[in-house]
């Protein structure tokens, strides 16, 4: 069973799979006993990132009006598979989808040294008692004085906050419109008022770089010309970069599901108990036919949504839905693989363990399991029945 994948799509997979093979995944045994992830020390961070744009793998998913491979959604999930199926992380620019919106003097200042990998943006929107409903609970606000805006508030769980050079930081600026008064700005690191703090997490325990952290802003000035897509648009531009995130991260799952499964298959032919390997065992042949599953449907489900996304469909249901079952499979698929593996599979030789964390944090970052089945069901059922400020 296999997805019909375009040859040029075709072609961008195995250049991918190649590149990860030969220059990534030997650099495993160096990196998974430390525990770092997708942060490397200086050498091999400058040999990849090279790697990267020698291949055209670095900007494959920047749009070709800013000198990127204009690749589509379909390509950039194969692409992202591949990359997944190795625990060291080929860089790509890391460019947040809304910051496309940027006028001239923002392309100049902000877009363009993201995308050559000279500055590093970080996203601000969750706050302490607001996250999936910014429209309605998001505290942090903006008041103009003059040319310039007074922003405070609080930001939390916002990942980057320690090396970025700038926040895309939404803040509300008419609360009488919700969803509609909020308003993205640029503000960069240095200004006066801005302060944070890390929160240790067990994914990014010793990733500075992509660690979490709690943002305080106290009458933070930023200029008018640092209001990304105009007033107004803050909680539209959110939305669009969680919706291009969480179709994509099907790819995330099947990358890392698929190298989980394929040591399981290696392990379970090799591994011995009481005298047979223990593929010759129902539970350890059931738990694999379930992942097989499980990688199976989310494949052939995650290609289908980027192929209708490509095509100009709709896309924020089926992100929803792509966002739900590659958190849960991937869970169910790792949480199998770590049962076969056993004592071996705990330990930071394999990357089983870090490919656990990271698909059990996917059911809760970038929307959780409920917030996203609250909104299929929206879906099926109709706004009048599901609606949660009106249902319980």
């Amino acid at each position: 069973m296999e997805f019909s994948l375009p040859q040029d799509v075709k072609a961008l997979q195995t250049l991918t799979r190649d590149v990860v093979r030969k220059e990534c995944m030997p650099l495993e045994s160096k990196y998974l006993p430390l525990d770092m992830y997708e942060e490397y020390f200086p050498e091999d961070e400058a040999h990849l990132t090279k790697i990267a744009k020698e291949s055209g793998l670095w900007d494959a998913h920047i749009p070709k009006n800013f000198g990127g491979g204009g690749q589509g959604y379909l390509a950039n999930l194969v692409v992202r598979e591949e990359l997944y199926y190795s625990a060291v992380i080929l860089p790509q620019a890391e460019i947040i989808p809304s910051l496309f919106e940027a006028n001239a003097y923002q392309q100049e200042r902000f877009l363009y040294p993201v995308l050559r990998g000279e500055k590093l943006s970080a996203f601000a929107q969750t706050e302490p008692d607001s996250g999936s409903d910014p429209g309605n609970s998001m505290k942090t606000h903006a008041v103009k004085r003059g040319d310039t805006w007074v922003i405070n508030g609080r930001k939390m769980f916002t990942s980057y906050s320690g090396a970025c050079d700038f926040w895309q930081l939404p803040a509300v600026t008419d609360r009488a419109k919700r969803q509609h008064g909020i308003t993205m700005f640029l503000v960069e690191k240095g200004t006066p008022g801005i302060s944070y703090r890390e929160i240790p997490t067990w994914q990014y325990r010793r990733t500075p770089k992509r660690a979490t952290y709690e943002l305080f802003l106290e009458n933070v000035e930023v200029p008018e010309k640092h209001i990304l897509g105009g007033i107004g648009r803050g909680f539209q531009l959110g939305q669009k970069w969680l919706t291009d995130y969480r179709l994509i991260r099907g790819g995330t799952s099947l990358g890392q599901m698929q190298r989980a499964f394929d040591i399981c298959v290696d392990w379970a032919k090799r591994r011995h108990s009481f005298g047979k390997p223990i593929a010759t065992r129902q539970a350890i042949q059931h738990k694999l036919v379930e992942m097989h599953i499980d990688i199976l449907a989310l494949r052939s489900l995650s290609y289908q949504a980027a192929k209708d996304a490509d095509e100009g469909k709709d896309l924020r249901e089926d992100a929803s839905l792509i966002k739900l079952i590659a958190a849960r499979w991937g869970h169910h698929c790792l949480d199998h693989a770590m049962q076969i593996m056993g004592g071996i599979g705990l330990t930071l030789e394999l990357p089983i363990a870090r490919f656990y964390r990271w698909v059990r944090t996917a059911r809760i970052v970038g929307g959780t399991d409920e917030m996203h089945t609250m909104v299929l069901a929206r879906d099926i059922l109709g706004r009048e029945y599901v609606d949660p400020y009106t249902n319980t």
